[in-house]
């Protein structure tokens, strides 16, 4: 599956003739709809100079967590240890922000361009513990592709 999501992925970061948000938008509905357990797939990104994180492009249903300070949740979490974040049972997490009480698990990946951190993709699953090392070495490649449009 991750083997054709990764040209799908490549083809719609060449499409140069859309803005860069409609690409992350293309993407995140793309592994929406094509990987069963990503019930919501967004981007965050560093909000300026502040420490927080301000959402981007995203698919599925809409978050009251546009803005995120470093360090609170899973995803501000991320944004300060700069590591991927696998969170198999949201509820045995006692730094976790709920989006929706049908999550169940969440993995954060962080975006870097030229070494930085600036921002991550995050995915929320109603599936408990569906994510593996596939899918993280999965949403770094969507990660590499994506910084080379930003």
């Amino acid at each position: 599956m991750f083997d054709k999501l990764r040209a799908q992925i490549q083809s719609i970061t060449a499409k140069e003739t859309l803005s860069t948000e409609a690409r992350l938008q293309e993407i995140c509905e793309l592994l929406r709809d094509a990987v069963p357990y990503y019930d919501w797939v967004g981007f965050y990104f560093r909000n300026g100079e502040k420490e927080e994180l301000k959402l981007g492009p995203y698919s599925g249903e809409p978050t009251d967590h546009t803005i995120i300070p470093f360090g609170k949740g899973i995803c501000g979490q991320v944004a300060v240890s700069n590591q991927n974040f696998v969170v198999p049972d949201v509820s045995a997490q006692d730094n976790y922000i709920a989006c929706s009480i049908t999550v169940k698990s969440e993995i954060v990946v962080p975006l870097f361009v030229n070494g930085e951190n600036i921002g991550q993709i995050d995915i929320d699953s109603n599936t408990p513990d569906p994510f593996s090392e596939a899918d993280e070495r999965f949403l770094e490649f969507v990660n590499q592709e994506v910084a080379k449009i930003l």
